[in-house]
Formats: C-alpha cells, sequence, structure tokens
C-alpha cells in the first residue's frame, strides 16, 4: 500500500467521526476524487462506501444513488477488488438505497420495485435471509398505503431468519412499532419499543428516533409525564444530527400540541437550513407540515403576526409561514401521489395538518412557555380549586383540606365557596371566618378593605370559639397596617399586647403552635418595616438589631415545636429574616446559608412553595458571590418549587437569575431558553419595558456567545430603543450597543458596527474608568477600516490611540500606530512618509518600553519591511540606485531586525521567525539571488524537520510556501 493510499485511507477513517453535514459530505467527494487518482482499486471502493455512508446520515440522501450504482457495476465487472468488509457494506448498502427512494417523488414506483427485486435477487444469490427484503418491501408498503400488502410482508419479515444482513434489534424494533402506530395500536408500540428504550438495543440513532416516535402515543394513551421525559431526553440526542429532520419534526409536533409552542418556535429556530434542504423529500413534507400544524396554533392563540424563524432570504410571521409550509407539504405530497397512483400520502398529510393539541399544557421544565391570548400569567399546573366543583359541601371539604395543607390554593378555594354560598346563610361561623380571612389577604384587595376583613375574621374566629386563629387574625391585620406610610410604630404598639395575649392562650392551651407562631411572626414582620422605613442609618441599624431579637424570639418558641409540621413554616420565617439582617449587615455567606436554612425546613415539611421566596434570595446572593453554581441550583429549585403560587413578574426574575447563573458557567444554550422564558413572563406579566428589556437584552448577549449573531442583531436592534439611561443605566445602554456592534460586525456590516460602538464609546467618554471607552474606539476604528472609510477610520485610531496612552496600555498604542500607518498608503491618503512616520513612532514606543515589549518590535519591524515593499512601485532592477531595488533591500534589512528580535522573544516565537524567513526568501528571489532564497527556504523546512506533516497546519503551511519559493526560483532560473 502507496502512503498516498495510507493518507486518503486515515483521512477517510477521520471524516467518519466528523459530525453529519455538507461539510462532512464535501470532503468525502474530495477524497474520493484523491482515491480515484491513486489508481488503487480496492481505495475506490472504500472512497465509495464511505460516501455513500455520509450521504445516508446527512441532508443529501438524493445524492445516494449515482456512487451506489457506481459502485455496484465495480462488484459486477470486479469483484476481486471488494474484501469481506467491502462486500458486506455493497450489500448493506442495498437497503438504504431502496428505502431511500421510497421518499424522492421523483423515481418512478416501477424502479423502486426493481430495485427492490434486485436487492433480493442479489441477496438469493449471495446466499442472505429474506428478513432485510422483507423489511424493505414492508416501508414501500406502508408509504403507499398498502394495508394487505404491508401485512404480508411483515408477517414474512418476522418469520425469516435474522442473519449479517438484517437490520440492528433497535433499528427493526423502531419499524416494528412504526407499523402498529400506523395501525392504531400505539399500545403495543409502546411496548414493542420498550427495548430501545430502557436501552436494552440501541445504535448511532436508536433510541433517538424511537424517542421521537413515541411521542404521540404516549399522550393518546395517557401518559404525558413520560412523554414529557422522552421529548427532553430525545430533542437532546437528535438535536446535533443533521440527518434526522424527521425526529425533529416529531419534537417540534409534540410541543405544538401540549401548549409549548414557544418551545417549538425554539426548535425551529435550531437548523434553518431544515426549511430548505431538498435532498429528502419526504422528511421535508413532514417538517412543513408540523411547521404548519405549529403556526397554525400561534396564530389561533392571537400570534399570528408574530415573526417566527422560517426559510432564509424573508421576514416571516406565524401566519405567512402557517400558509407557507401548508403549501409546501400538500405539495410535496401532491408529488408523492402522482408517482404512487393514489392519494394516500395527501390523506395522511391532510390529517397531520387538522391536528388539535392533545393536551391544553404540558410543563417541561425547560422553554414550556403558554403564548396564550388574552395575555395572562397562567399556572403552571391547573389548580384543583379552578376544578368545576359544584356542590357546596365537596368546595368546602377542598377549602379546608388546602387551608390545612396550607396551600397557596386555599385562597381561591375560599372564594370559590363563598361564590356558591352567595347571601344564603349557610356556612358556620368559622367558615365565614376563614373567607374573610383569605379574603384579606388576596394582594389585589385595597388596604382599607383588607383590613375590615381581618377585622371582621377574627370576630367571626371568636364567635366560633377559635381564639387562638381570633388573635392570629388581629396579627394580621396589624402588619397590614405597618405597610401603610407611617403605619409602623402604630403598628408595634397594636402587635404588642396581641403577642402577650397569643403567649397566654397558647399556655392555656386555646391557640396552636402554628398560631401563636404567627403572631410572633407578625411582630418580626412589624420590626422589619420599620427598618424598611427608617429616615436615617442609625434608626435602620436599631431596626437591624430588634429585627434579630424578634426572628430569634420566634425561632426560641417554634424550634421545641419542630416535630409539627404545621410550625415550620415559623421557622423558616424566622430563619429568612435572620437571613435578612445578615445580609444587611453585609455578611453575604451567612445570609446564603440562613436562606438555604430556611427553604430547607419547608421542603423537608414537604411545603415546598413556601421555599421559592428563600431559594430566590438565595440565588441573588449566591450571584452576587460568583458562587453561580449555587446561584443555579437556587434558581431552578424556586422555579420548581414556585408552582401555582408564583406570580409572572416572580416567574421572570427567576429566569433571569437562572439565565445569569448558567450565562457565567458557559451554558449559553440553555441560558438562551431562560432569557425566553423570562420575556414571556414579563410581556405576560405587563411588565415588557422593565423586566422585559432586561431578558432580552441579556437574550441578545446570549445569542451572541453562542455565535448566532443574525439572531442576537435582531433582538437588540428591537430591544435598543427600549434602553435609555434614565430608566436602565448608561452601563446597560453601552453594552448593549457593545453587542450589537459585535453581531453586526460579524455579519458583515462593519460601518453600521461601527456606528453602534462610536455612540457607545461616546457615552463611556466621561467615565472615570476608561479602558471601556478606549476598547470601543478601538473596535469602532477597526471596523471603519474594514469599511474602507479612511479619514474616519484614521481619526478613530488616533482616539483609541490617545486613550490607549493615557491608560498606559503601550502594546494597544502600538498597534493603532501601525494600522494609522496602512491606513497612510490607501488611495487619497497622506502617503508612505506619513506611513514610514507612523512606524517610527510605534517602534519608538516599543524600545522606550523595555524587552517585554520585543514582540511587538519585532513585529513592526516586519510590518515596516512589509509596507516598504508593498509601496514601491515595479520589479527590482539590476541597477543598485533603482528605487525598486533600494525599497526591497531597506525591506530585507527590515525583516533580518524582525527575524532577530522574535528570536531575541524566546522560543515561542518560531512562526514568526519563520515568517519572516520565508518573506526575506521572496525578497532575496526578487532581487535576483537565487541561492540565497534557497538558502533561506531550507532553513525554514530544517525548522519544522521534528513536524510530522499533517500535524501542524503552521508547519505544513510554511512548507508549502518554502516549496514556492524553490518553484519560483527555478521558473526564474528556466527563464
Amino acid at each position: 500500500m502507496s502512503a498516498d493510499a495510507a493518507k486518503v485511507r486515515q483521512a477517510l477513517r477521520d471524516n467518519q467521526e466528523e459530525p453529519e453535514g455538507p461539510a462532512r459530505n464535501a470532503r468525502a467527494e474530495r477524497l474520493l476524487a484523491e482515491a480515484e487518482q491513486s489508481g488503487d482499486a480496492a481505495l475506490l471502493v472504500e472512497a465509495l462506501v464511505h460516501q455513500l455512508q455520509v450521504y445516508n446520515y446527512s441532508s443529501e440522501k438524493d445524492k445516494m444513488f449515482v456512487p451506489f450504482a457506481r459502485l455496484l457495476r465495480v462488484w459486477d465487472e470486479r469483484p476481486g477488488d471488494f474484501d469481506p468488509v467491502m462486500t458486506h457494506h455493497l450489500f448493506w448498502m442495498f437497503k438504504w438505497v431502496s428505502s431511500s427512494m421510497v421518499g424522492q417523488p421523483h423515481i418512478p414506483l416501477a424502479s423502486i420495485e426493481k430495485w427492490q427485486g434486485e436487492m433480493a435477487h442479489r441477496y438469493r444469490l449471495a446466499g442472505h435471509s429474506e428478513r432485510a427484503v422483507r423489511q424493505g418491501e414492508l416501508e414501500i408498503a406502508r408509504h403507499l398505503g398498502d394495508v394487505e400488502r404491508a401485512g404480508r410482508a411483515y408477517t414474512a419479515w418476522q418469520a425469516a431468519d435474522r442473519d449479517r444482513m438484517a437490520n440492528c434489534h433497535a433499528c427493526e424494533l423502531h419499524e416494528q412499532g412504526g407499523w402498529q402506530v400506523q395501525r392504531g395500536q400505539d399500545e403495543e408500540a409502546l411496548n414493542s419499543w420498550t427495548p430501545v428504550l430502557e436501552g436494552e438495543h440501541v445504535c448511532a440513532h436508536e433510541p433517538h428516533a424511537v424517542l421521537a416516535a413515541s411521542l404521540l402515543p404516549l399522550l393518546r394513551t395517557g401518559r404525558p409525564e413520560q412523554a414529557r421525559a422522552h421529548h427532553l431526553r430525545g430533542y437532546r440526542m437528535v438535536r446535533p444530527m443533521e440527518s434526522m429532520r424527521y425526529s425533529v419534526a416529531l419534537h417540534t409536533e409534540f410541543c405544538a400540541l401540549t401548549g409549548n409552542e414557544a418551545r417549538g418556535l425554539e426548535i425551529l429556530a435550531e437548523r434553518p437550513a431544515y426549511f430548505t434542504d431538498s435532498g429528502n423529500p419526504s422528511s421535508l413534507m413532514d417538517f412543513m407540515a408540523v411547521t404548519a400544524v405549529l403556526m397554525d396554533r400561534l396564530t389561533a392563540l392571537g400570534h399570528g403576526g408574530q415573526s417566527v424563524p422560517g426559510p432564509a432570504g424573508a421576514d416571516w410571521t406565524a401566519a405567512s409561514l402557517a400558509v407557507h409550509a401548508r403549501s409546501r407539504a400538500l405539495a410535496l405530497a401532491d408529488r408523492f401521489d402522482g408517482r404512487n397512483g393514489n392519494t394516500y400520502v395527501g390523506e395522511q398529510v391532510r390529517e397531520r395538518l387538522a391536528r388539535r393539541p392533545l393536551l391544553d399544557r404540558l410543563p417541561l421544565g425547560v422553554r414550556a412557555v403558554r403564548l396564550a391570548a388574552p395575555p395572562v400569567a397562567p399556572a403552571a399546573v391547573p389548580s384543583r380549586a379552578a376544578e368545576p366543583v359544584r356542590d357546596l359541601a365537596a368546595l368546602l371539604a377542598e377549602a379546608r383540606r388546602l387551608s390545612d395543607a396550607q396551600h397557596p390554593d386555599a385562597g381561591d378555594a375560599w372564594r370559590a365557596v363563598a361564590e356558591r354560598a352567595g347571601d344564603a346563610d349557610v356556612l358556620t361561623a368559622h367558615d365565614r371566618a376563614n373567607v374573610a380571612d383569605h379574603r384579606a389577604m388576596d394582594p389585589s384587595l385595597p388596604p382599607a378593605e383588607a383590613a375590615e376583613a381581618f377585622r371582621t375574621a377574627a370576630s367571626l374566629y371568636e364567635e366560633a370559639g377559635d381564639r387562638g386563629e381570633a388573635v392570629a387574625a388581629s396579627a394580621r391585620r396589624a402588619f397590614l397596617r405597618s405597610m401603610a406610610d407611617g403605619g409602623a410604630d402604630a403598628a408595634a404598639a397594636e402587635i404588642a399586647p396581641l403577642v402577650d395575649l397569643a403567649l397566654a392562650l397558647y399556655a392555656q392551651g386555646a391557640a396552636t403552635g402554628r398560631q401563636t407562631g404567627g403572631v410572633l411572626v407578625c411582630r418580626a414582620r412589624i420590626v422589619q418595616q420599620r427598618m424598611f422605613r427608617a429616615a436615617d442609618e442609625e434608626s435602620t441599624d436599631a431596626a437591624v438589631d430588634a429585627l434579630e431579637e424578634a426572628a430569634r424570639e420566634v425561632l426560641a418558641f417554634a424550634e421545641p415545636l419542630r416535630a409539627d409540621e404545621k410550625v415550620a413554616t415559623r421557622i423558616s420565617e424566622a430563619l429568612g429574616f435572620l437571613a435578612d439582617v445578615a445580609a444587611y449587615r453585609g455578611d453575604g455567606p451567612a445570609a446564603a446559608e440562613l436562606y438555604t436554612r430556611a427553604a430547607s425546613v419547608v421542603n423537608e415539611a414537604e411545603l415546598p412553595w413556601y421555599a421559592t421566596e428563600y431559594e430566590a434570595r438565595t440565588a441573588q446572593i449566591a450571584a452576587r458571590l460568583d458562587d453561580h453554581a449555587t446561584a443555579e441550583r437556587a434558581a431552578r429549585a424556586a422555579l420548581e418549587h414556585g408552582g401555582t403560587s408564583l406570580s409572572g413578574p416572580g416567574r421572570a426574575r427567576l429566569h433571569l437569575l437562572l439565565a445569569e447563573a448558567l450565562g457565567a458557567t458557559g451554558q449559553f444554550a440553555e441560558a438562551v431558553e431562560h432569557t425566553l422564558d423570562a420575556a414571556h413572563w414579563a410581556d405576560e406579566s405587563d411588565e415588557s419595558g422593565t423586566l422585559g428589556v432586561h431578558a432580552r437584552h441579556q437574550l441578545g448577549g446570549l445569542l451572541l456567545r453562542l455565535e448566532r449573531a443574525a439572531e442576537a442583531a435582531a433582538v437588540l436592534e428591537a430591544v435598543l430603543p427600549d434602553i435609555t439611561s434614565e430608566d436602565h443605566g448608561e452601563g446597560m445602554v453601552v453594552q448593549t450597543l457593545w453587542w450589537l456592534g459585535d453581531a453586526l460586525s460579524t455579519l458583515g456590516e462593519p460601518r453600521a458596527a461601527a456606528e453602534h460602538w462610536l455612540r457607545a464609546a461616546d457615552i463611556a467618554r466621561d467615565w472615570p474608568e476608561q479602558h471601556d471607552h478606549a476598547m470601543l474606539a478601538n473596535l469602532a476604528a477597526q471596523a471603519l477600516y474594514r469599511a474602507e472609510l479612511n479619514p474616519e477610520a484614521e481619526r478613530a485610531y488616533e482616539r483609541a490611540g490617545e486613550l490607549w496612552r493615557a491608560l498606559d496600555d503601550v502594546p494597544s498604542l502600538v498597534r493603532t500606530l501601525r494600522v494609522r500607518a496602512w491606513i497612510a498608503l490607501r488611495e487619497g491618503q497622506p502617503g508612505l512618509g506619513a506611513a514610514r512616520a507612523f512606524m517610527a513612532a510605534a517602534e519608538r514606543e516599543c524600545e522606550a518600553a523595555g524587552p517585554e515589549l520585543l514582540p511587538e518590535l519585532a513585529d513592526t519591524f516586519r510590518q515596516t519591511a512589509e509596507l516598504i515593499a508593498n509601496a514601491c512601485e515595479g520589479e527590482p532592477g539590476e541597477e543598485a540606485d533603482d528605487p525598486a531595488r533600494r525599497a526591497y533591500e531597506e525591506a530585507l534589512g527590515y525583516v533580518e531586525r524582525a527575524s532577530a528580535a522574535f528570536a531575541g522573544a524566546g522560543p515561542g516565537h518560531l512562526a514568526a521567525r519563520t515568517a519572516c524567513w520565508l518573506m526575506a526568501a521572496w525578497l532575496e528571489a526578487d532581487l535576483g539571488r537565487a541561492d540565497a532564497a534557497l538558502s533561506r527556504a531550507a532553513e525554514v523546512v530544517a525548522a519544522y524537520e521534528e513536524v510530522p506533516t499533517g500535524t501542524d497546519e503552521t508547519a505544513d503551511a510554511r512548507r508549502a510556501e518554502a516549496a514556492s519559493v524553490r518553484a519560483y526560483v527555478a521558473q526564474g532560473a528556466g527563464a
């Protein structure tokens, strides 16, 4: 085997490990061309097999047929070119080709049947089982809707022996379950798929595909939780695989039919090419059909005008994409039906397009935001109190149960009781007290009405003989009073006798530990309100001390009762007060630990909704302490435990907290999901101009970090008008402009990028710390340079240089001077003299800075050489006084100085040194000194003698350029 053949074989193996997609396919095509040129027949077979493999697992399945026909022709003419492995691949790929033809409407049905017959014939001749042949026939029959033929093929497939040509167990089980789903046997399909789903049988594309296929059967059989798990698990598996558009379509459809339309939009946005990749028309048809289903859902929910991801080249709304996707799917279906001579495919597509949600909403835990009209903040799980229970006795039982469980839905339940009872005198005094008490706790009730409701509740509790709850209701009224301006002192006076009364009642057995602890907590809350409203630092400090004392009194009372789960909230709230005290005193770690303890107490008591506030505060403090792992865990827990009690703004803030923690640890993709969630909940809560702005601002930055510049630019351009220095601070304005400039620069719009960077630089001009100002000025200068706006670029670089000088950042200053030299050479600019002056200034700055800037000095010498050589006109003549010759000689001198300086800077600059040697070689060659040029080229080759070819791009590039020097010299000698 020749060295070239070995190299190609290794490249084929390497390419097999590359990600699916056009890049891998293109490499396979190049390698096939190299195999053809090698004259190695066996290598050609390997290259053809490899090309078929990469085409099959890509969006270019339509390219499979020509290389397979060629491979089969080689087999017929020269079977000796195939070793046992390649022979196996040839027969194995018959299955791929046959099944892929079914998905190509331009291939006549007769040709498909012919290939299926050819496969059966060759399998018989080779002694293979019919198992794979009959499975292929099943696929054809299923596509045609020929149930009788499919049934016969299925039976024959299952009866045939398994051999080396049979598909793997996982793929066979997938097909088996797919046929059962087609027959309406969801339960049987799920049973067939179980060994794959549980990991007993797996392969490169399973359980990926089965997880996607199982989603709707699980929903139809009443297993939404399992469907959610399969979606979360399965989408992560198919997401990076270009060839699995059909599975991605199933995940998108699942989102559209479970109230997770926003999640579906995110999936569509992941791979824009899926809208247009035409190599597999069958999966394109499915993808466009489910896109239409999703867009129809958005339109039905009142979001038809929403901007959505779609085919490149146009701006899409949900309504317009729905029309386009439906039309495209039906057009493809018509092509299949025309080929097949029936209407089966079109009927299946129309049935899919007509599907309606299977669930109103299935929370996913990630990107499961509901897009509903009119804007509301729906609960993550429907409240039990909201169920249509009409019997008053049942309503009362439910309300009492929720109250006893300390559930946040208890208020809704008591409201339902009140509405059902109406004016009829059918409720006990205690039940009426509960109605009034929970009405008073409604945050939407005006304070005066709430205070009166608490008063009524206390009176009714007293009438019912529940003195403990009566004093607790009075304490709640006192706390409400403290929240009004100027009411804290009066509330403190009001709560004092209530505390004494509650403790006395508890001692007499007339009040419970929860009721008495609640009164003590209300006193602590009132003290906290005094702290919030303190007029000066001294009174605030005194209130903080008082809060600590009050909190410890709660703990002293409640801790001995820890076994009683009903006092858990009292203990947790006391710990929360102590955490507030620690936070005020600047002890962040202690505050975080206390908030964590507070959350743990109620979580252990199975009251997770009370943990949300403490987990959120833990996340906030941990984020400030740069403890991002703790912030992430706490924010996740708060979102999970918030449930129905979490408000829209609260949910938005938690998603933002989690996004910040994820972004800080490099988990940008998931952080994007949570910023989108935050923006949604902000919009649903009429907080678009506050929380929504922050969410979209953060989203733009995260998209940029994910290198999704086009999306980032769109988001940032949309949010920029809403961000003002007055409302959001100059820092946020500057950061948004900075990110937008980055995005536009990446998109090849340097002029627009420069405008945003210059605007940001102007805002940062007066900041005390000037590094950001300098960076923005420099970025703007770079963009203007790329846009060839030369005078503007020169001014911007001058400004940046002055800023770097003021910051004593000599390397950055030197770089601005060098770029200004190159600008001076451009058309309409001062010319070579000015350019030389800038380079000389850069040289002086480097020399003055000392040895640490030796690499910059070396690069200044190198660029000076390049500048001088590029500036001269014509080729060097033979005469010593020829201007071009003098310029080249001078340039050569600068190259020598650059090489020496790089050598002095240490061994880490070999690449820069060899670049200088090659530059010198070219100059020597142009000066007619062939031997010197060849010597320098040889020196470069020798420098990389120990570096194997193909292991170092720089080494390979240097050797290739050295060879070019040699060829150039030889050409000159020949001339």
